[in-house]
């Protein structure tokens, strides 16, 4: 089993970001690092795929006679993996949120759709209702 990440590196990232704003109890931590650690290497082998099937896709010229082949096993190949990357990510949030209280809950809602408007409003696009 791999160790658990430091009590801080869940929160550079994203989501784990905004949960490093809830003020979770040593309790809630513990459960959170080992939700993240849990997933981790699954997380890391589906993007080291994907990064491998980019490299095929490089390496491979359009000149190539088998160049459509490809294209389209790495565009089945990443559809595939994507869906696996969704569905792990969506379980990872669905276990950290039954750790956060009802309160936790709320204001984390509240902190993703401030995060939410600010990236609609970097991209220039209105924000969402």
């Amino acid at each position: 089993m791999p160790a658990a990440p430091g009590p801080h590196a869940w929160r550079h990232h994203g989501f784990g970001h905004l949960l490093a704003k809830l003020n979770l109890s040593a309790e809630q931590q513990a459960s959170v690092r080992s939700i993240m650690a849990n997933a981790g290497p699954q997380m890391k082998s589906i993007r080291q795929e994907m990064r491998a099937n980019s490299l095929k896709l490089r390496q491979t010229q359009p000149n190539d006679p088998n160049y459509a082949n490809v294209v389209a096993q790495v565009t089945q190949a990443n559809g595939a993996l994507h869906s696996q990357m969704i569905t792990q990510r969506e379980a990872v949030r669905a276990q950290v949120f039954k750790v956060l209280t009802p309160a936790q809950q709320t204001q984390l809602a509240a902190l993703q759709e401030q995060m939410q408007a600010r990236m609609q409003s970097r991209r220039g696009q209105p924000a969402a209702q």
